[in-house]
């Protein structure tokens, strides 16, 4: 097939592809910064980043409409970008600076954006897969067409509320998606090591009722392609889905881990398999200029500066808001 022949039959649109790279590189270039600025003691605590994990965020995000609600782990600075929140809020949360998304209040951990559909990032393994069964049984209650869409790492697989939540969704029918990223490890554990079966989501779903799917996370068109179908599927009342995503993090588990446990090579392995170069090659494959991809390379660059500079210059929040934001009201009274 010509290039020509493969752009007249694209099912996803030369448009949508530079939006998914260009989405790619926003999270690979700040997370890279966001390392650098933890070097140099300007974000606090830790965090963890999906560096090598890039196509699975932008790939379900591209394929969201606004009112669609995101559920994220503690890896979740790329599930935030990807839905539309800006670098300087993000950042700023992280440097827990005043510009920040809560004002410097929740930190890497605990982004939340309800106007962007991004309903947490949660520190608690397995912890928000229940609520987010809640939040598609609202929308089937209400008769609103939006879907939830949660995602967990592979070592969520063995924790109770996984079995219970994917249960739940399948009994009611719920428009929620279930989406394993499985970069194959539990933070430090092999989850080969520790699970009877290969494929710790997939190899599951059949108890539940739920089709075997399983996509290459690395590949955001492939993601992308699987995130519509699911999302059709749940619009339509068909109920959820349950997709695992292989992929791998370059970094450890968090920044305060090298990663030594990992074998010899295997990291090596997985960065020929990069999403960022993969994606970078395909827009060529459709025909898109170099001079185009370089042109989105530079103004993310400097995308990622800017934010870096109007959050060092940003002043801490200040004492005043200690206490607000305790309870559903804003306050921080306890009420019985």
């Amino acid at each position: 097939m010509t290039v020509a022949e493969a752009i007249v039959n694209d099912d996803i649109g030369i448009d949508k592809r530079r939006e998914l790279y260009r989405s790619q590189l926003e999270i690979r270039l700040f997370e890279k910064r966001a390392y650098d600025l933890f070097l140099q003691n300007l974000v606090k605590g830790t965090s963890h980043l999906s560096l090598g994990q890039e196509a699975i965020a932008a790939g379900f995000a591209g394929a969201m409409k606004k009112g669609d609600l995101s559920f994220c782990t503690y890896r979740g600075h790329a599930h935030t970008l990807a839905r539309g929140v800006s670098m300087e809020k993000v950042l700023g949360e992280l440097m827990q600076r005043d510009n920040g998304l809560m004002r410097g209040k929740g930190g890497s951990m605990h982004l939340t954006s309800a106007e962007h559909g991004v309903m947490g990032s949660y520190a608690i393994i397995g912890a928000h897969l229940p609520i987010a069964c809640g939040a598609a049984w609202r929308a089937q209650y209400l008769g609103q067409d939006d879907v939830t869409v949660c995602f967990f790492g592979d070592g969520t697989t063995n924790i109770g509320a996984f079995h219970e939540a994917v249960n739940f969704a399948k009994v009611w029918e719920l428009p929620v998606v279930f989406v394993c990223e499985n970069n194959l490890y539990m933070e430090y554990t092999p989850i080969g090591d520790v699970t009877a079966v290969e494929h710790p989501a997939a190899d599951r779903a059949a108890a539940y009722g739920l089709e075997r799917i399983i996509v290459d996370g690395n590949d955001a068109d492939a993601i992308y392609r699987i995130a519509q179908t699911a999302f059709a599927k749940a619009r339509a009342g068909k109920g959820p889905s349950l997709i695992e995503c292989m992929t791998y993090r370059h970094s450890g588990h968090s920044r305060a881990d090298p990663g030594a446990y990992r074998p010899k090579g295997e990291l090596e392995k997985w960065l020929q398999h990069d999403p960022i170069k993969l994606y970078r090659k395909r827009l060529s494959e459709f025909g898109v200029a170099e001079a185009e991809i370089a042109a989105i390379d530079t103004a993310v660059a400097k995308q990622v500066d800017e934010a870096t500079e109007a959050c060092k210059a940003a002043g801490l929040p200040p004492e005043s808001i200690l206490c607000t934001d305790v309870y559903a009201d804003g306050g921080w009274a306890w009420r019985n």
